[in-house]
């Protein structure tokens, strides 16, 4: 896959369809990689007629890392969350969001449709708020305004989510921790046979494995804050797409998100996680690109 230069990082990319065609750029979330996005989602968007760009995250895959000397742990981070204290961080979503815009300007894309899951959809809403020339339409999915109520995880997910292995564990060790975390989290009404979960976090975690980039990821979120304020400024057309089953980023959180976006359209999937499970790809693909149409 090809990189470029933007924002002062090597950014790792791949791009399906018509050069020439609009543009639809897809943000991945929490140390997912651009591989997250499943090959039959993108190809489904790109034969909708958009030029489909996908991307490796500062901190992840193939792209940039970012060298801090010290952060927070997450635990801490999220106790000075809670009390109302700054969380110190290596860079913020807006960080991430203007590497998004670099991205876009080395490719020559003025202007796209942004597609962000989870943490991605914050940082794809942070771009509407603050690039909001750059955007053609926003789809935030799985994702949160960062008001604390209502966002709360499950017990069983944030347990997973942060007893993380060890930093000398083998690839065996950290593949079987990601599987437990993939069905924790999963969606429920469409489940991943878990030898095919398996194979495909194997062939993410041969491709690329950061915890500490992950670990650096998370702290950003969590210095973000409330953005609730920020995302009343998006102009851009928004849909909203959360699961009614998402142990990670509850569903209200969702709700939250569509109504503090003028206008946003909400949809909930009975039955979805916080994954892209196979079942849902199609009507996933359908529903973002018949809002990407809506819009133009």
């Amino acid at each position: 896959m090809p990189a470029v230069l933007a924002n002062g990082l090597t950014i790792e990319y791949e791009s399906l369809g018509d050069p020439s065609s609009p543009a639809l750029v897809l943000i991945m979330g929490l140390g997912m990689q651009l591989v997250g996005w499943p090959d039959d989602f993108c190809r489904r968007l790109a034969a909708e007629g958009y030029r489909v760009v996908r991307f490796d995250n500062r901190d992840c895959g193939l792209s940039s890392r970012i060298r801090a000397r010290r952060w927070p742990s997450p635990l801490l981070a999220f106790a000075a969350a809670r009390l109302g204290l700054p969380v110190l961080a290596p860079y913020s979503l807006e960080d991430m969001a203007q590497d998004t815009v670099a991205l876009m300007d080395a490719l020559g894309i003025e202007k796209a449709h942004v597609v962000g899951a989870s943490m991605g959809g914050m940082i794809a809403q942070v771009l509407a708020a603050r690039f909001p020339n750059r955007l053609l339409s926003l789809t935030s999915m799985m994702s949160a305004s960062g008001r604390r109520k209502g966002s709360r995880p499950t017990k069983e997910a944030l347990r997973v989510f942060l007893h993380r292995p060890p930093a000398h564990a083998d690839r065996a060790a950290v593949i079987d921790y990601l599987v437990e975390v993939f069905t924790v989290i999963g969606s429920p009404g469409f489940p991943t046979e878990r030898g095919l979960l398996r194979e495909r976090i194997t062939g993410w975690v041969r491709r690329a494995y950061d915890p500490a980039g992950t670990t650096r990821q998370l702290l950003a979120v969590v210095a973000s804050g409330d953005r609730r304020r920020l995302l009343r400024r998006i102009v851009a057309p928004t849909l909203v797409i959360h699961g009614a089953d998402d142990p990670l980023v509850p569903v209200e959180a969702g709700r939250d998100t569509a109504r503090n976006v003028p206008g946003a359209k909400l949809v909930i999937i009975d039955g979805m996680g916080h994954d892209l499970p196979d079942a849902l790809l199609p009507r996933l693909a359908q529903e973002i690109a018949g809002h990407c149409r809506r819009t133009g």
